[in-house]
């Protein structure tokens, strides 16, 4: 990966664009994103210290939860939401499924006081941690002062965040010509039906195009969620809700907003035989996806090219122990 800043830079992988994120004016280092490592693992920033932010977003797993369709929370509350990955975010300036956070910077203080996330105020957050032996030592590492406060537990958060990057799959290995590394001929044929119907929208090499697409699912008449409508008030936005990446689909899980599809193979049916219309319909979707079972399989398998195992498994990423 070539590097571009001074400081602590951001990697940015051969032929990826430019990060969104100005990482330059933010001053990044290693002492703020291990500070960020430290506080994503632990459960003092909730209410009841129960929830972590790797409650809901295990490395294993791409960063997001496997074992239920919604996100919990504190007491047991149930969200509305499938939570999102968090993968390659220096890319990406619209946060959340409804693009309701405009910068990382200040995305977590979103989880920290929902009631159905971690339900706490953040000045009572600062409160336990500046309580602590341990956290007031390294906010004073990172940031040259012990007194903690809301900005700098935000941007350790982000940093940390903003070192979650995958770019190590066959996939990858195969765009940059690695020796020994080639796609089999069913990967091949999955790769091409995938640049014809899906890269429109999840656009490589990020795997989304960062905006925001109603895909033919009908509402959830339960949790009544009209994805980006929540935010602009817009009858446009409805149904709208942000191209998820697909690097590490393999792990992620179950799959779409709410969570309602468990695997792959519903997902891919959902694309050509499932697209319900509606007036914000993404273009792209107006007359379904025409794919063959044999189709569905040869993208099934080539979306597994896209498991990082690399980072999945990092070291770096892990629970601080």
């Amino acid at each position: 990966m070539a590097k571009r800043e001074v400081g602590y830079q951001i990697p940015i992988p051969k032929g990826w664009p430019d990060s969104k994120y100005e990482a330059t004016l933010q001053n990044l280092s290693p002492a703020k994103i291990e500070l960020g490592r430290q506080l994503f693992y632990d459960p003092i920033l909730s209410k009841d210290s129960t929830i972590s932010c790797s409650s809901c977003h295990l490395q294993f797993t791409a960063f997001t939860h496997v074992d239920h369709d919604l996100s919990h929370g504190i007491d047991g509350r149930i969200g509305i939401r499938n939570s999102p990955v968090l993968i390659n975010l220096a890319w990406s300036d619209l946060l959340m499924w409804d693009g309701a956070i405009n910068h990382l910077d200040v995305q977590a203080l979103a989880p920290i006081s929902h009631p159905d996330e971690m339900g706490e105020d953040l000045p009572q957050v600062l409160t336990k941690l500046q309580g602590t032996r341990r956290y007031p030592q390294w906010f004073k590492k990172a940031f040259g002062s012990d007194s903690i406060t809301g900005e700098h537990l935000l941007k350790a958060l982000a940093q940390f965040q903003l070192t979650l990057i995958s770019a190590n799959s066959k996939y990858d290995q195969v765009r940059r010509g690695d020796s020994g590394v080639a796609f089999t001929d069913q990967e091949m044929k999955g790769y091409q039906l995938f640049q014809k119907h899906c890269n429109n929208c999840h656009t490589e090499p990020l795997f989304t195009n960062h905006q925001f697409r109603n895909n033919g699912l009908p509402v959830d008449t339960t949790l009544n969620d009209w994805g980006r409508m929540r935010i602009s008030q817009s009858p446009a936005d409805s149904l709208l809700f942000k191209v998820p990446t697909l690097r590490n689909i393999e792990f992620s899980y179950p799959y779409m907003h709410d969570g309602r599809f468990e695997n792959l193979y519903d997902v891919l049916k959902h694309y050509s035989k499932g697209i319900q219309a509606h007036p914000t319909l993404s273009p792209e979707l107006q007359e379904g996806i025409p794919l063959s079972s044999h189709d569905r399989i040869d993208l099934q398998v080539f979306l597994l090219t896209l498991t990082d195992k690399e980072f999945l498994f990092n070291p770096k990423h892990s629970f601080p122990r």
